[in-house]
């Protein structure tokens, strides 16, 4: 059993930066591939990235690529996701998510999932 909290959300105007957090909770954190989605009003949770358990292997959203950066630390079992020229468009509720299997892009392959944290673009 994992539990992931995130934190780190808030509002911040187009450009700016953030960086989320999402800190679990188990001895095995080291074992799990690490996802975040996110998910604005009235649309789908959406793919966003995804780190492999050694954090060889880093995946992105089209949308975030280059902006992005998903990292971990699993001495302190938690990952992050360092938001850099945030968009408007990038306002959603973010979450972390937790497989214990290869790295993947769709959201139904994982497992355990944080109860999110709010960003708030604003133009």
């Amino acid at each position: 059993q994992v539990q992931l909290v995130e934190s780190g959300g808030g509002l911040v105007q187009a450009g700016g930066s953030l960086r989320l957090s999402c800190a679990a909770s188990g001895r095995t954190f080291s074992s799990y591939s690490m996802g975040w989605f996110r998910q604005a009003p009235g649309k789908e949770r959406e793919f966003v990235a995804a780190i492999s358990w050694r954090g060889s292997t880093l995946y992105y959203a089209d949308s975030v690529k280059g902006r992005f950066t998903i990292s971990r630390d699993n001495a302190k079992n938690t990952v992050y996701l360092q938001m850099n020229s945030l968009k408007p468009e990038d306002t959603a509720v973010y979450y972390c998510a937790a497989r214990r299997a290869i790295l993947s892009r769709t959201a139904h392959d994982y497992d355990y999932w944080g109860q999110g944290t709010q960003v708030t673009v604003s133009s």
